[in-house]
C-alpha cells in the first residue's frame, strides 16, 4: 500500500470554506485516497458516485433546501466523478456559500468536462490538485530508497499505476484492460470525438514519438486526418490525463526551433500498452525515449506535490543543438539532459543555450543519479 503525497495536502485544506477538487485519470487512486482521507476525518460522510444516474439527477439543479435534505447530518460531501453532473459548479457553490460546516470534495477524470463546469461559479471557492500515478517520492516513502531501485525497470516497462504496482505479474493483462477499457472513456463519451478510430491511430502515432518533435500535419498525413482534428484530439487527450505536451523554448536565438513541441505520456505502462510493446529492458531499441519520458513525467509529479510551480520546456536549434528538459522558475533555469546509458559520457550543453539564458545548474540524468532530483 502506497500512501499518497496529496493525503496530508488535502487534509490540511479540510474545512476552510471551500471545495477541494481533485483530478486526475480513471484509475490512478482518487477514490482509494479519499476513502482514507475520510477514516482520518472521522466524520459522517455522503458519498456520491456519480457514474450512476440515479446520483447525477439527485445532484442536477438543486436549490438550498433539497441540498440540505441530502446532505443530512453529514460533515464530508464527496462527489466522485463530479463532471458528469450539469451545472456541477453551481451546485457546489450553493453548499461552500451556506454549509460552512460541510467540507465538499470532488474528483473528476477530465479536466475538460470539469474545469469548464466548476471555474466560473467556484472562483476563489476551491483548492485543485492534480493526481498522477504513483511517484517515485511516494514509493520511497512508503517502502525505502531500496524498492524504489528495485522497481525502476518495471516502472519503466509498465508503468506506475497502484493496480499495476501492486499486482506487478498480472501486468500486462492489466494493462491492456485499462488501456482498452477505463483510460478512455471520458474521450469517447465526448460529444466532440466523431472519429473513435483516428484516437486510435493517433495514440499509436504519438506513443512511436515520444521524445521527438510532433507535427500535427505530419501525424494527420500518416492517420488519415486532418491537421485541426489532430490538434483537438490531442486537446482531449491531455485534458484527460493520458499525455501531455512540451513547447519548445524560443526567445533569444534566430535558429531555435520556434513553433516546436514534444508529446509525452503520463505513464510509461500506457505508452508501451497503446503500441503492446512490453519486451524488457534489456531487448528494447527505445529505452533513451522510454528514459525521457519517465524522468520528465516523474519531476513534473514531483515539482506538483511539492507545489514547486514552473515553466516547463524543451529546446532545439535548425542546427540539431537540443536540450531535453528545461526548467524556469523566478528568472532561471536547470536544464537536464537524460541518458539511460551513463557510460557513453555526457554531452556538453550547447555554449549557445548557456551563453544566452540564465541557467541556475545543469544536469545529466542516469539510472545512477535520477533518484536525487525526484524527491
Amino acid at each position: 500500500m502506497f500512501k499518497r503525497d496529496l493525503h496530508q495536502i488535502i487534509l490540511d485544506r479540510c474545512f476552510k470554506n471551500k471545495a477541494i477538487i481533485l483530478l486526475g485519470a480513471r484509475q490512478v487512486g482518487k477514490t482509494t485516497l479519499l476513502k482514507h482521507i475520510t477514516n482520518n476525518l472521522r466524520d459522517d460522510v455522503l458519498y456520491l458516485n456519480c457514474d450512476e444516474p440515479q446520483t447525477v439527477v439527485a445532484l442536477t439543479n438543486r436549490n438550498i433546501k433539497e441540498l440540505k435534505m441530502l446532505i443530512g447530518s453529514n460533515r464530508v460531501m464527496i462527489i466522485d466523478e463530479a463532471q458528469k453532473v450539469d451545472n456541477i459548479g453551481l451546485t457546489i457553490k450553493i453548499v461552500v456559500d451556506n454549509f460552512p460546516d460541510v467540507q465538499v470534495i470532488a474528483t473528476g477524470s477530465s479536466a475538460f468536462e470539469l474545469r469548464n463546469r466548476l471555474n466560473e461559479p467556484l472562483t476563489g471557492r476551491k483548492f485543485e490538485y492534480l493526481m498522477f500515478p504513483i511517484s517515485t517520492g511516494e514509493i520511497y516513502k512508503s517502502e525505502g530508497y531500496i524498492n524504489v531501485q528495485n522497481l525502476l525497470e518495471t516502472r519503466l516497462i509498465y508503468g506506475s499505476y497502484p493496480d499495476i504496482l501492486s499486482n506487478v505479474g498480472n501486468s500486462q493483462e492489466l494493462l491492456r484492460t485499462l488501456a482498452d477499457s477505463y483510460l478512455y472513456k471520458d474521450i469517447l463519451a465526448s460529444d466532440n470525438l466523431r472519429r473513435p478510430e483516428i484516437l486510435d491511430r493517433l495514440l499509436k502515432a504519438l506513443a512511436f514519438q515520444i521524445g521527438s518533435e510532433v507535427s500535427y500535419n505530419e501525424i494527420a498525413q500518416t492517420i488519415g486526418s486532418d491537421a485541426k482534428t489532430v490538434e483537438r484530439y490531442i486537446d482531449l487527450l491531455e485534458k484527460c490525463f493520458i499525455i501531455f505536451r512540451l513547447n519548445g523554448l524560443s526567445r533569444n536565438l534566430r535558429n531555435e526551433l520556434k513553433k516546436s513541441k514534444k508529446v509525452f505520456f503520463y505513464d510509461n505502462g500506457i505508452r508501451n500498452a497503446v503500441i503492446q510493446q512490453f519486451a524488457p529492458v534489456q531487448m528494447r531499441n527505445d529505452m533513451g525515449a522510454l528514459w525521457e519520458n519517465f524522468f520528465i513525467s516523474e519531476r513534473i509529479k514531483r515539482n506538483h506535490y511539492l507545489q514547486n510551480y514552473c515553466n516547463t520546456y524543451f529546446w532545439r536549434t535548425k542546427t540539431q543543438q537540443e536540450i531535453d528538459y528545461i526548467e524556469e522558475s523566478d528568472g532561471e533555469m536547470t536544464i537536464f539532459e537524460m541518458k539511460w546509458n551513463a557510460k557513453k559520457g555526457r554531452t556538453p550543453f550547447p555554449d549557445a543555450f548557456l551563453q544566452s539564458y540564465p541557467v541556475k545548474d545543469s544536469v545529466v540524468v542516469t539510472p545512477e543519479n535520477y533518484f536525487d532530483y525526484l524527491l
